[in-house]
């Protein structure tokens, strides 16, 4: 299906990466050091690249601008177990297609390496929504920002409009600047968690739906979202198809009764 390159020092995840996208049919190639990772880009050419932004002989910055001088539209994905904001700056401004922090599920690293891979006529395919969902406005609130950007590619190539948000906060602005069809809301956030931004929203009359996500069963919280009226309850990891007909599911409960 596509050529894809890992870059990474550490050999277990590039034997975890490799296993998982072979056996999607993909063909993929390791190098564990900048310099081989550079060569190998050269040589193979691949569809996709995924590089570790802390190497042992360069940083992943320094690999990107060299792969960027000797092939300047190469699709290419920065992974990393220390991002700062001005790395991750850098990385935009060269052009990744994502930039992902370490420690994710194996699930959520493939999901997104997936879409990377993807030409962009692929949304063109995606099942088309009923006259009355599209274009429905979604907020995602997720502290986690791979997760929030993830999500955000995903609902945006179906035919959302997706605002996205990391904290309680955040959201509740974002919320009450435009009143969103449809939140997707993490349960397990720090400072405020999902339950009590739900809480707030409901205290301020909001109408919409709200869909919660999860990565560790807390009954008395999982109960209170229910108590509020949340419409699904979403486990972490997830597959990205089953969020797409949760979020289908969740916009027909949420339109208003007649």
């Amino acid at each position: 299906m596509a050529t894809i390159l890992v870059i990474d020092d550490e050999r277990l995840l590039c034997d975890l990466m490799r296993d998982m996208l072979q056996r999607h049919g993909h063909e993929v190639f390791t190098a564990y050091n900048g310099r081989e990772g550079i060569e190998a880009h050269r040589q193979r050419r691949p569809h996709f690249t995924l590089l570790d932004l802390h190497l042992p002989d360069m940083n992943g910055i320094e690999a990107l601008t060299r792969i960027r001088e000797s092939d300047p539209k190469a699709a290419v994905m920065i992974l990393t177990g220390a991002g700062s904001d001005k790395l991750e700056r850098q990385a935009r401004e060269l052009g990744v297609t994502d930039f992902l922090i370490k420690g994710l599920s194996p699930e959520v690293l493939f999901e997104a390496v997936t879409r990377g891979v993807q030409p962009p006529s692929a949304a063109e395919t995606c099942p088309s929504l009923p006259e009355d969902q599209n274009g429905a406005s979604i907020l995602v609130v997720d502290d986690e920002r791979p997760i929030c950007d993830l999500l955000t590619k995903y609902l945006t190539s179906r035919g959302y409009r997706v605002r996205a948000a990391q904290d309680g906060p955040a959201a509740l602005a974002l919320a009450e600047r435009e009143r969103p069809k449809l939140i997707v809301l993490d349960i397990h956030m720090p400072g405020m968690n999902g339950v009590d931004v739900l809480r707030k929203l409901r205290a301020k009359r909001y109408p919409g739906g709200v869909m919660m996500l999860t990565g560790c069963e807390d009954r008395t919280l999982l109960k209170e979202a229910l108590d509020l009226g949340s419409l699904d309850i979403v486990g972490k990891p997830f597959d990205l198809e089953r969020i797409g007909l949760a979020v289908e599911v969740s916009l027909i409960l949420a339109k208003p009764k007649r």
